[in-house]
């Protein structure tokens, strides 16, 4: 994409960022398998008409789909377009939208029977006969449920795997339920496609404001100087949502919030967060250095661990009133964890892990609370905080505390505010999939899960296990299952929260501090 601007040197380049291992720039294809499915209409080709309206994609790219659905050119493309969005009925973008759709096509086939991959690889071979050079490059994306997998990469890699290119595959979580069904799948998926050739999708790592904590914590020695545990006090990472399952209970409570959310993205938020400075910003380096943070986590504890499920509340039904849940489960659909990392820098700082559904907003946020200042100057001080917000309005902002503004010597809370919306009010910040299916085009797996990450999240080694003890817990394999508290829908989650996060050295304000605009007259 040609970029304008003035001929001036360009100043905070990572150089290690810089080179990719093999960029794909032309004689590449896609393949979007499962894209009849909610993901791929919603997501993945919405993001792949994000790259290709501003010029990203590979050049002559062409998409094509391949699902078990039959359906004609027209439905494919009417499906294609649907959750794609232009508001303002754009002429330019309308164009686009067109265009896109010229350049994909569908076909319908099985996930198991070869005949079918081989139909498929007829239709890939008519696209590439076009080509002007030998060169094939082929993207194998695997919007699909989990069950199915390892069938599709193995048709795959025997029917449709080139030999005149590049092939890389792009899996979606959930990798596995636990240490064992997560080993077992990467290692029949490594008998067939290389670790070079494999993208595992964690999409919190393609999101804006976890790729910019890495800039964040290194590049600024003001925030690096007391990022450890002489300075901080605790950390919580939350997620919220304010909807329940919706008719997908059924999905939901197999696999349940913990590894829903938990174990794959807010984990690996902890990972760049907590990491220590790597060589460079390299995929291998970075990765690398998340291996070490996850290796130094112990076992989740019982006695760590809060546990609610959602009832019937303003209007809205249960868990349980869902048809589509098991009767009687005891599925949770929220959970605050606390980890620990047992390393020089951390050990000590109680990271809470907190994600529900059916609460009173949606929201996704790191949030940092600082020691106590020394006392003796001040009484009730607030503590300062640091804040990422990576969704929704993404923002860092830090709490402090400064004189009360007039005659009056009181120290008051307020805050510094980076919120990007305001600031930098002429960049549109890409979806976290935008960004991650550009990462796998140019071969760069730095946003990626590798597959050492997913055994030190389940296992690690024979005394490591972060999760799965306390999963085998919650389902009843080592005795009766734990019964989750009650919350009601659209609230903050169970009333035991506030003294499980107290518990670990939390300290909310309590006075003086009212966002955005604070009435000194009131204080």
């Amino acid at each position: 994409m040609a970029h304008q601007g003035h001929h001036r040197r360009e100043s905070g380049l990572i150089p290690s960022m810089l080179a990719h291992s093999h960029e794909l720039q032309a004689n590449t294809l896609i393949v979007v398998l499962g894209a009849s499915g909610d993901l791929a209409k919603k997501k993945t080709f919405p993001a792949l008409f994000g790259l290709y309206r501003d010029d990203y994609l590979p050049k002559d790219l062409h998409i094509v789909g391949y699902a078990r659905t039959k359906m004609d050119k027209e439905e494919f493309h009417k499906r294609e377009v649907s959750y794609i969005k232009n508001p303002a009925e754009d002429e330019e973008i309308k164009k686009k939208i067109e265009a896109f759709q010229s350049i994909s096509t569908y076909v319908a086939g099985a996930y198991d029977k070869d005949e079918d991959f081989q139909a498929l690889e007829k239709h890939l071979q008519e696209i590439e006969s076009q080509y002007p050079t030998p060169e094939r490059n082929r993207i194998f994306y695997f919007a699909l449920p989990p069950s199915v997998f390892l069938s599709v990469a193995a048709g795959l890699k025997k029917n449709n795997y080139t030999e005149k290119g590049v092939n890389r595959i792009i899996v979606e979580k959930p990798f596995g339920k636990d240490y064992q069904s997560s080993r077992d799948m990467m290692s029949k998926l490594k008998s067939d496609w290389q670790e070079d050739e494999t993208f595992r999708i964690d999409h919190y790592l393609g999101k804006e404001m976890v790729k910019n904590m890495l800039v964040l914590r290194f590049a600024n020695i003001a925030f690096s100087a007391a990022w450890d545990k002489n300075s901080i006090s605790n950390v919580q990472i939350t997620f919220k949502e304010p909807f329940g399952t919706e008719g997908r209970g059924g999905y939901f409570d197999e696999f349940g919030i913990i590894r829903d959310i938990q174990q794959n993205h807010l984990l690996q938020v902890l990972t760049v967060l907590t990491m220590e400075r790597p060589i460079s910003f390299s995929a291998e380096d970075i990765r690398d250095e998340k291996v070490k943070v996850l290796r130094a986590i112990p076992p989740v504890e019982r006695k760590d661990v809060l546990l609610g499920q959602y009832v019937s509340a303003n209007g809205k039904p249960g868990y349980l009133d869902d048809d589509t849940v098991p009767k009687g489960s005891v599925c949770p659909t929220f959970a605050a964890l606390t980890l620990w990392i047992n390393n020089p820098r951390w050990e000590g700082v109680p990271f809470i892990l907190k994600a529900g559904k059916a609460l009173n907003e949606a929201k996704v946020e790191v949030r940092i609370q600082y020691k106590d200042v020394t006392s003796g100057i001040f009484r009730d001080i607030a503590r300062n905080e640091l804040v990422i917000r990576i969704q929704p309005s993404e923002a860092v902002y830090i709490k402090m505390n400064v004189k009360t503004p007039g005659l009056v010597t009181r120290a008051m809370p307020t805050e510094m505010d980076l919120t990007y919306k305001r600031r930098f009010t002429d960049t549109k910040i890409p979806e976290a999939y935008e960004a991650l299916i550009l990462d796998a085009f140019k071969g760069d797996h730095s946003n990626f899960v590798r597959d050492d990450e997913l055994d030190a999240a389940w296992k690690g080694d024979a005394c490591r296990k972060i999760f799965t003890p306390i999963l085998h817990w919650i389902e009843g394999k080592n005795g009766p299952s734990p019964k989750p508290s009650p919350y009601p829908y659209g609230s903050r989650g169970p009333k035991e929260l506030e003294g499980f996060i107290t518990g670990y050295g939390y300290k909310r304000v309590e006075t003086g501090y009212v966002w955005p605009i604070t009435n000194v007259s009131s204080l």
